[in-house]
């Protein structure tokens, strides 16, 4: 093995961690114009991507759901941070827009999940 290559960790066999990893580039690249909500939008998209990592390197059904659905809340969170600063004249319809349909995409993948 080369210093390039690794075992793949348990979270890169997760579809939902690819898109949640999508989701984070997004609000990343979104025009958040209010401070308070681009901190709120950014903090949670990382932490639902990461909640997503977590859950898959835990080993019972019950901790995996925990895991599962607190990314799921946090997903909600991201959306609504953007959803506030668009309500408040900041972002764009189409870059909520954006966020809107990836974040169902995801919300789709993390359902089950959490369940």
């Amino acid at each position: 093995m080369d210093g390039n290559s690794f075992a793949p960790f348990p979270h890169h066999r997760l579809q939902a961690y690819q898109v949640a990893l999508d989701f984070v580039r997004l609000i990343h690249s979104t025009r958040i114009q209010d401070a308070e909500m681009r901190k709120h939008a950014r903090a949670s998209a990382g932490s639902c991507a990461r909640n997503l990592a977590e859950g898959s390197g835990r080993r019972s059904r019950c901790d995996k759901h925990r895991c599962y659905g607190i990314a799921l809340g946090e997903l909600c969170e991201a959306i609504a941070a953007v959803e506030i600063d668009n309500g408040l004249g900041g972002c764009s319809d189409d870059q909520l827009l954006a966020v809107h349909l990836l974040g169902s995409r995801l919300n789709a993948m993390l359902t089950p999940l959490a369940r």
